[in-house]
């Protein structure tokens, strides 16, 4: 009997240690708490990334990557996923220039493009076309990348099946034109193409061809920015993201992103507000939780948050407080009183800096 009791002791108290556990595992778990900026990838070196949960329960992300970490030091994609957003797993290369109709389009132009100085990755054979923010979007049971280029062109692929993996389908060919940092926004059935911060264009069901003309879409009151347009939707209300640096001179201040909000896709949008310092091309999604994050990355000269936060940052330099790798910042996007309202949770980054040259309420 004694021993009998003995046992039950100690399963329950096993128990309790394990609720304990698990309990303590949860408070620890930095995107559970969704409070403070998470860092990972460290030793990944990236730009412009972006993330998607998959209806399989894998996030997903792309970044833009220098040639030098791909293959033979040629343009490439490569692609990443996670279980809980802490732990990655590289899926590789899946898509090379040189192997698509697209990519060999590139090389040709690189050799007559006339701005030499935004070849910034330089090939062993002295040409240098470079893959920008690729975005991968799960549509349709496919996967979906559209990305722009160092050469003013940019493209779209779909997958054959439902794994992010080539060949891809490339149905515009070489003729997608000059869609800078485009990305796609699906308005219920109807998707819509945006980009160059910001226009839109709506793509057919197939996603193989244009409907209508280009739209121009921006805030009310100024321009939104030069970069980084996204759509989000957020109740009954359409947010258009966009990026800028704080001064509105390229590579002066911080890397910024701005929002407004319209009650259609196509417009007309409010004025602009302030989004997040340092979150420039960051793109806002919902983790498993649905809770809010935006992606963030180094761009401009890192100096530690206590050191910014303590003597401010010079207006003539670029300055970021992302170190290399990836960044998630913590948000809640709300609506109140009929406006949606984006706060950022880390401090850090929920205020504009002392050289933000367009003002903003407290409200915002």
């Amino acid at each position: 009997m004694k021993a009998n009791m003995l046992w039950w002791v100690l399963v329950l108290l096993t128990s309790a240690c394990k609720l304990s556990d698990n309990k303590q595992a949860k408070v620890q778990d930095p995107i559970k708490k969704h409070s403070q900026a998470v860092h990972v990838l460290d030793d990944v070196w990236m730009r412009d990334p972006f993330i998607t949960l998959a209806p399989n329960g894998y996030y997903y992300l792309s970044c833009t990557r220098k040639n030098a970490y791909y293959p033979d030091s040629l343009p490439a994609m490569q692609f990443f996923r996670s279980k809980d957003l802490m732990d990655w797993e590289d899926l590789g290369v899946q898509w090379k220039a040189k192997e698509t109709e697209w990519g060999n389009m590139l090389y040709e132009r690189a050799k007559t493009f006339k701005k030499k100085k935004t070849l910034l990755a330089p090939d062993v054979h002295g040409v240098g076309p470079m893959i920008w923010a690729p975005e991968i979007h799960f549509i349709n049971g496919k996967w979906v990348i559209v990305t722009t280029s160092n050469l003013q062109r940019a493209s779209l692929f779909i997958s054959k099946g439902d794994k992010l993996e080539g060949p891809f389908e490339e149905p515009f060919g070489v003729d997608f034109g000059h869609r800078h940092d485009p990305s796609i926004f699906m308005d219920g059935n109807t998707p819509w193409l945006v980009y160059r911060c910001a226009e839109m264009i709506q793509l057919t069901d197939d996603l193989r061809g244009f409907v209508g003309e280009p739209i121009k879409a921006g805030p009310s009151d100024r321009k939104m920015g030069h970069e980084g347009c996204y759509i989000t939707k957020v109740e009954d209300k359409y947010v258009l993201w966009g990026t800028a640096w704080s001064t509105d001179e390229m590579r002066h201040g911080t890397y910024n992103l701005y929002y407004c909000t319209a009650d259609k896709v196509t417009g007309p949008y409010g004025p602009r507000k302030f989004a997040g310092r340092f979150l420039g091309h960051g793109t806002p999604f919902k983790d498993k939780d649905g809770q809010w994050w935006s992606t963030a990355f180094l761009n401009g000269e890192y100096i530690p948050a206590e050191v910014v936060a303590q003597q401010g940052t010079d207006a003539n330099i670029a300055t970021t407080i992302n170190k290399q790798g990836l960044t998630l910042v913590p948000m809640d996007i709300e609506m109140e009183n009929g406006e949606v309202v984006v706060k950022v949770l880390d401090k850090h980054y929920a205020s504009p800096g002392e050289e933000e040259v367009q003002q903003f309420s407290l409200a915002n």
